[in-house]
């Protein structure tokens, strides 16, 4: 259970993220909210999984989800440009998030 909600936590991390840059320096009302609502969501997520999963682990695995995920966004949602340096930057951090897990007890 703890790494589904680890799992949702980093999804709401890319949310979160994605609606901080939507908001334009927190100027626009919606997108601000839903920064809010989102960012808190992810930190009490994350905060119940790591009474089971490791400090390291989880932060490790939540920042990846969140990284590669505002990565992918960016690239098909706000037209940011995608180069062979940055997709193999996002696999390595990918690659770190799987063997964090099947390192993991």
């Amino acid at each position: 259970m703890a790494w589904i909600m680890l799992s949702i936590a980093g999804l709401l991390e890319v949310v979160w993220a994605t609606a901080m840059k939507q908001s334009e320096g927190f100027t626009r009302p919606l997108p601000s909210a839903i920064m809010a609502v989102t960012l808190v969501g992810s930190f009490a997520l994350l905060a119940v999984a790591m009474r089971t999963l490791p400090l390291g682990t989880a932060y490790t695995v939540w920042t990846g989800i969140g990284a590669v995920g505002a990565f992918v966004v960016g690239i098909v949602l706000m037209g940011e440009t995608l180069s062979s340096a940055r997709l193999v930057a996002a696999l390595l951090i990918l690659s770190g998030i799987v063997l964090m897990k099947l390192t993991s007890p």
